[in-house]
């Protein structure tokens, strides 16, 4: 059954004005939450008893065989699980599952849900709507067969059932999904390394430094940080930043130079150097970063 535009409108301003309610009363219904990812093989099926108002009494089933698409992210700490289905004729759902807090979802049994992100610290969090439909409350229940997790958020294999009931009614939604992906690929991990020598500029007072940095994917990778330098009783401090192209298997050079912050200018001898290296890992979207410390002694440039 397809929505006509305003209906669909209308429905995507409810969703946005409920987050907005969540934000605002300071449930975080996001918080913690992984960059969405297509899933290569799942499906979602579900049928409701007459009178439930989600469903309408009627049955639905998508697949990625059918063409339809799926999205799907956990929580980066696999408390929460977030579906998204656009199905090939204009449906449009979403499923979330949630443990109680400070827990992960693991196989089993999860009674006593209530409307996620609603549904409090102790309770299970579940939420099922689409099409222009939604519950303002709800309570159900769901059950976990099986459930594997990658790094940041990446769902492997998910297969659960669940039973939702509107506002109360007796009348009930009844749904499965499953997803799987292949096996996570690892996390981006940086490796930093800053050199012992540097120079400091005769003529303009600048603090150069240089180091390596490494990568276990092809990245540009992002070398910022600060100098250090006591004279004669006076501190002097600068910043620097750069970047690089970095690629697995071989160390990265980057050299930068500090400007010091006011009149003084950085001179011969010993300083502190911080450097963090940063960059976005290309499989889970999450910032990946490696910092040094280190006392670095300058020869001038």
């Amino acid at each position: 059954m397809k929505l006509s535009a305003p209906r669909r409108a209308l429905a995507r301003v409810t969703v946005v004005l409920s987050l907005a309610l969540s934000l605002a009363t300071g449930t975080a219904a996001l918080a913690g939450a992984a960059h969405a990812a297509p899933v290569e093989s799942g499906s979602l099926s579900f049928s409701g008893d007459p009178g439930d108002y989600i469903s309408g009494g009627q049955s639905y089933s998508y697949s990625t065989e059918s063409r339809d698409g799926f999205n799907a992210s956990a929580s980066t700490d696999n408390r929460v699980v977030s579906l998204s289905v656009d199905g090939a004729n204009g449906d449009w759902w979403s499923l979330d599952l949630a443990a109680p807090s400070g827990k992960a979802l693991t196989p089993g049994e999860y009674t006593g849900a209530t409307r996620y992100p609603f549904n409090g610290s102790a309770q299970p969090g579940l939420s099922h709507s689409g099409n222009g439909r939604g519950c303002n409350t709800l309570t159900g229940s769901f059950s976990i067969q099986r459930a594997e997790f990658g790094p940041n958020g990446y769902i492997h294999t998910l297969d659960a059932t669940y039973e939702q009931h509107c506002e109360g009614d007796t009348a009930a939604l009844r749904g499965e999904v499953h997803i799987s992906r292949p096996a996570p690929p690892a996390a981006l991990d940086l490796g930093l390394d800053v050199a012992l020598d540097g120079t400091a500029g005769s003529l303009n007072g600048k603090a150069t430094v240089h180091g390596t940095v490494s990568c276990t994917e092809p990245v540009r990778v992002t070398v910022s940080g600060g100098v250090t330098q006591v004279r004669r009783g006076v501190i002097i401090r600068g910043s620097f930043t750069t970047s690089v192209a970095c690629e697995p298997g071989a160390a990265a050079e980057w050299t930068a130079a500090a400007v010091p912050v006011g009149t003084t200018p950085f001179q011969k001898g010993d300083v502190e150097v911080e450097a963090r290296a940063s960059a976005v890992d290309p499989n889970y979207g999450g910032i990946a970063e490696a910092s040094e410390t280190v006392a670095v002694r300058l020869g001038k440039g």
